[in-house]
């Protein structure tokens, strides 16, 4: 069965915190899967936490943009009305 991922697991994917390793590592196993699920939404999310200057452990807008393009392998849900409209 696919698995919709959401922002926190690509964030977590990426987190260099000591105290985070455990939901790195889960992160990190989900992303190996072929039949995740992504939406525009979730990336334009990714890329704007990654990359924010506040955060600790930041990448740069090129490291973000290629992970990006790697998980551009998964169906990419489109963020529509006609698809938050069939959820009722």
């Amino acid at each position: 069965m696919p698995v919709f991922l959401d922002t926190n697991i690509l964030i977590y994917s990426i987190s260099t915190a000591a105290d985070e390793s455990g939901k790195r590592d889960k992160a990190l196993t989900l992303l190996d899967r072929d039949d995740c699920i992504l939406s525009v939404q979730v990336l334009q999310e990714f890329y704007v936490q990654a990359t924010r200057a506040s955060r600790p452990d930041r990448l740069s807008q090129e490291v973000a943009a290629g992970l990006i393009r790697t998980w551009l392998r998964f169906r990419i849900q489109d963020t529509t009305v006609a698809v938050l409209q069939g959820w009722r």
